[in-house]
């Protein structure tokens, strides 16, 4: 996808699920669960020892069944792991700070990239590299409040908060009221059961939950 398409993707259906599994199956499953409620991009993340392993093989699934999906990695900080993902069939990559050098590197790839940020100098400097939309992380730290003053001088920029972000009105009302883009959501969206198995129909419910309070 090209950075508009993935833009597009985004702002369409706003609520990002983001994870982590080492299990091909399990970290599958859980993209059928999100798909199914609504989701149209998911971000996994890049902190395990299999992640490039579980990685192609959701790709692979994404192929298969979902071609609209946008299907991105996060976590990123070299360039040798943008090309490792960029070549299993990475949509979009996220970092969680921001760097001129992963910036400039993912745009000669001509790959969407976004990466943390915690100013509106941070936001302003990304935005002028050509990022065209900023990682609020980490968003629990910020809150709400952080994007409202950041657009209010500088409405021009697109914010994704992570962190803090919960599958309740309350919460996506304050952070969508405040301008938000998009929101990425992890641990909060994926619940288990009692036996501690992931609840794959409550987590299709939450997405699609979440979903309609953020379009609404």
């Amino acid at each position: 996808m090209t950075n508009q398409e993935v833009l597009e993707v985004l702002e369409r259906a706003p609520i990002v699920p983001l994870y982590y599994h080492d299990d091909e199956q399990i970290a599958c499953t859980l993209m059928d669960a999100c798909y199914t409620g609504g989701a149209r991009a998911i971000e996994f993340t890049n902190r395990g020892d299999h992640a490039l392993r579980v990685f192609t093989a959701m790709c692979k699934h994404r192929n298969a069944h979902y071609p609209d999906m946008a299907l991105g990695i996060g976590s990123i900080s070299t360039t040798d792991q943008i090309l490792d993902f960029l070549n299993v069939g990475a949509d979009f990559l996220v970092s969680p700070f921001i760097s001129k050098t992963l910036a400039d590197y993912a745009r000669s790839k001509n790959i969407f990239w976004t990466g943390g940020c915690g100013t509106i100098t941070e936001m302003q400097t990304a935005y002028s590299w050509g990022v065209p939309l900023l990682k609020l992380f980490p968003g629990n730290i910020y809150g709400p409040a952080m994007i409202k003053a950041a657009k209010a001088p500088c409405p021009w920029l697109k914010i994704m908060p992570t962190g803090g972000v919960k599958p309740e009105k309350e919460n996506l009302d304050a952070w969508f009221g405040a301008g938000a883009t998009c929101v990425g959501m992890g641990s909060q969206l994926f619940v288990k059961d009692a036996h501690g198995d992931f609840d794959y129909k409550e987590i299709t419910e939450k997405v699609k939950t979440s979903l309609s309070i953020a379009l609404a």
